[in-house]
């Protein structure tokens, strides 16, 4: 199972420069098994689009199926926030674009109930998420 991330999606849905991109690593991937979206993925999608309840629809259409966060991921999200924490203070450093829970819980999700993530972050999952699998959409 391939979990997706949002900013993948936003950019396949709402149709950015980078769609093209996105939509050939998404079948690239469902030529290998199911591709997934977490409850994190799609509130933020919703709300990066305006999408609502159609979004499921339109996942659906495209093969991409939902896959609930279990709980063993929220605790190891939380688990990886605070050590994001933790490093920033050591380093007495305060990012512009501070990273928030729900890029946590994305990449754990991806970690512990899939085998990949497709994402254009890849610096931040692979420096939180060792041993994660990172596919990122290439034009």
């Amino acid at each position: 199972m391939i979990a997706i991330d949002s900013s993948v999606l936003i950019d396949l849905l709402g149709e950015d420069a980078r769609a093209d991109a996105a939509e050939t690593s998404l079948r690239q991937a469902l030529n290998h098994g199911p591709v997934v979206v977490c409850d994190v993925v799609v509130s933020e999608v919703v709300a990066g689009l305006g999408f609502g309840a159609e979004l499921l629809d339109t996942l659906e259409e495209a093969g991409i199926r939902y896959s609930a966060l279990e709980s063993r991921s929220a605790v190891r999200a939380g688990e990886m926030q605070r050590r994001y924490k933790q490093r920033l203070k050591s380093e007495g450093r305060t990012p512009l674009s501070p990273r928030t829970v729900p890029d946590f819980l994305i990449g754990a999700h991806a970690l512990l109930q899939c085998t990949a993530l497709i994402t254009r972050d890849a610096g931040f999952f692979r420096d939180y998420f060792k041993g994660l699998k990172i596919i990122v959409p290439q034009a």
